[in-house]
């Protein structure tokens, strides 16, 4: 799911490899989540791309918005910088939030569900 473009994406591969890694950790996650979680990101080239993380059913990540057919609960919109710095614990959702460098669309309760997953990726993501 990494793409060169967008430094940060390689966080959803750890994100990934980290719900695949652990069965009671994945349904953990999933009952925790209970949501589908879309990310929109825009790079240093204006470019936007999507990726999702589902913690309705699967406990997986992937490309686009939501698996196909579904619909997300959540969707986050913010620069990949800003993304990769969060992931990597440099800053929180809730302060790019209030300070308008990322939108949310939908459950915005359910944004703050996402919180612990990203942190599980900070030890395995090498942004």
């Amino acid at each position: 799911m990494w793409i060169e473009s967008y430094p940060s994406s390689a966080a959803f591969d750890a994100i990934n490899s980290s719900l695949q890694a652990d069965d009671t950790e994945r349904k953990d996650a999933v009952k925790k989540g209970n949501a589908i979680f879309a990310f929109k990101l825009k790079n240093k080239e204006g470019q936007e791309e999507g990726w999702h993380i589902d913690l309705k059913e699967k406990g997986a990540v992937g490309k686009g918005e939501a698996p196909e057919g579904k619909k997300a609960d959540v969707t986050l919109s913010l620069s990949d910088e800003d993304f990769g710095k969060m992931v990597a614990g440099k800053t929180q959702a809730q302060r790019l939030f209030m300070s308008g460098k990322m939108k949310i669309k939908g459950d915005v309760m359910k944004a703050t569900k996402m919180e612990p997953v990203l942190k599980k990726a900070q030890t395995k993501a090498k942004l």
